[in-house]
């Protein structure tokens, strides 16, 4: 289908507005929708919150309090628009109820519960569809939802920060901070866009860390999850004893009531595959993986690893712990570099899997 160069900026305008409702609507994917009537943008919309309006319906509310009427218009939408009633009402009734004569859709929902119908149910009421118009930039921008619905696991994206020489930790000095504030602040973007943030209890004993998002508005925390097989997670730790959720993987008895056991993998570590399966069967899209060297070599042995964030820093550590895994282990994982940043001095290079692309030109740091 050809499409005009009005008709691709229209929905350019659509993906444009999604973006605003990034790091709030998991598990939901974002999704922007644009009104147009007698060749002009009469509304916007894009889901903004879980829980709040479907960027259709604020799209028709937002035509309404601006003094238009949605009646006769069409709509251009980035995601296939749902035809069931869960935290909203199915944004089908809602385009007809406006009496939307067009819809265009840049891709389909594979969701199980969408999956075509709502565009059958839109064509069955006399409404015009069409789909495909920059099907591939909405996919894109809808990167862990899509992948989510296809594999049944989250994308996984592993943060190491190094020294100038590759080292991870230095065994002479107690655990301490050695990036910029511009990468800590990056950090924290990156936390936010996530489910859940996943490091091994070898991690928790050496750096008792928090794992929250704090120098960044957020409305929700990261699940922490911990890869502790023989539960040496201290007691005292911060993960075991702030407001926030936990989940300690293990192999072991049932000592705490938010930890979950699970078969460990044939060299005793917990096994990465697993990990995944039950993090994507509760609904988690996108994955942090913030652990030391052992962590970071068991998900990228099992080609479990789709982004790598690398921060090289100009600290020399004295007694230096190597992270051990190398330019040509990353490219073996079929993995290239997208993207370098400069955060603060530090040196960013950031790895992706062939084919999977960074999810804006800027990410992790605000557009």
């Amino acid at each position: 289908m050809s499409w005009s160069s009005e008709e691709m900026s229209f929905m350019a305008h659509a993906i444009e507005v999604a973006e605003r409702g990034r790091g709030r609507v998991r598990p939901n994917p974002l999704v922007g929708c644009v009104l147009v009537k007698n060749g002009k943008v009469i509304a916007e919309g894009w889901h903004d919150h879980l829980g709040g309006l479907h960027a259709e319906q604020m799209a028709i509310h937002d035509a309404e309090e601006n003094g238009y009427s949605p009646n006769g218009s069409t709509a251009y939408v980035t995601l296939e628009p749902c035809n069931h009633h869960g935290r909203t009402p199915p944004c089908t009734e809602s385009l007809m109820w406006a009496g939307i004569k067009e819809v265009v859709v840049a891709h389909r929902d594979p969701n199980p519960t969408v999956r075509g119908n709502g565009i059958n149910v839109l064509e069955n009421e006399g409404i015009v569809v069409r789909e495909g118009l920059l099907q591939d930039e909405a996919a894109f921008q809808m990167q862990p939802f899509l992948h989510w619905c296809e594999n049944m696991r989250p994308l996984v994206t592993l943060k190491v920060a190094m020294d100038c020489d590759g080292n991870v930790d230095d065994l002479a000095s107690e655990s301490h901070r050695f990036t910029s504030e511009a990468s800590l602040d990056a950090v924290h973007y990156l936390r936010k866009e996530v489910d859940a943030i996943i490091i091994g209890v070898e991690t928790v004993q050496r750096d008792d860390p928090a794992l929250t998002i704090r120098r960044v508005e957020s409305e929700k925390q990261p699940l922490r999850v911990v890869m502790d097989r023989t539960l040496r997670i201290p007691q005292d730790s911060r993960l075991l004893n702030d407001e926030h959720e936990t989940l300690v993987l293990h192999s072991q008895g049932d000592e705490f009531e938010w930890s979950q056991r699970m078969a460990p993998a044939e060299d005793g570590f917990i096994s990465p595959e697993a990990v995944l399966r039950m993090l994507g069967d509760r609904g988690f899209q996108e994955i942090l993986l913030e652990g030391g060297p052992s962590t970071a070599q068991h998900f990228l042995s099992s080609g479990l690893v789709d982004r790598v964030v690398l921060i090289s820093t100009d600290t020399q550590f004295k007694q230096g712990v190597p992270f051990g895994i190398s330019n040509e282990d990353l490219r073996a994982n079929d993995m290239e570099v997208v993207n370098e940043f400069d955060w603060g001095g530090d040196k960013v290079h950031c790895w992706s899997k062939k084919g999977l692309g960074w999810p804006t030109s800027s990410w992790p740091t605000p557009l």
